[in-house]
């Protein structure tokens, strides 16, 4: 069956697809281990991307070693990432709608990766999560003032 893709909206840049990818599930994973939401700023990339989650403590190094084996265990899974197309409406109560841009089209794209996380996404992504490779966090730092964890990560064999 030759489905017909919806018109989206414009996206502008071309992400790292395995490190765009493991957003998606270190998001949820931050969500289920912290419960926090998605990260309030990311900044994305082959060589070292950045993601900056509001909590109320700085992880210690045992949950910060969680996350990576919690993230590196989805990952070990092989899911497959899939897409579906809902609109606006369809997805409230569902979604966050209130992070979508200004002017969005009525219909969203859903992102699945797997089982394990759902969400609204224009970016690229791979196909199944084996292909992200390893995840390590190489440096975090936390602003107490702000309340605001700043991990770095990298993803690869």
């Amino acid at each position: 069956m030759n489905q017909k893709q919806p018109l989206l909206n414009a996206h502008n840049k071309e992400e790292h697809r395995p490190s765009h990818t493991c957003e998606h599930i270190v998001n949820q994973t931050m969500i289920r281990l912290f419960g926090c939401g998605c990260s309030v700023s990311a900044h994305i990339e082959r060589k070292k991307s950045k993601l900056d989650y509001r909590l109320s403590h700085r992880p210690t190094d045992e949950e910060v070693k969680r996350i990576e084996e919690a993230v590196n265990s989805v990952i070990a899974q092989g899911l497959p990432v899939t897409t579906e197309y809902i609109t606006q409406e369809e997805a409230q109560g569902r979604f966050d709608l209130d992070r979508l841009p200004e002017g969005a089209s009525d219909t969203v794209r859903v992102v699945h990766v797997g089982d394990y996380d759902e969400c609204l996404c224009i970016g690229a992504h791979v196909d199944n999560t084996a292909e992200i490779g390893s995840f390590r966090i190489i440096s975090h730092d936390w602003n107490e003032e702000q309340k605001l964890w700043r991990m770095r990560f990298k993803v690869g064999q």
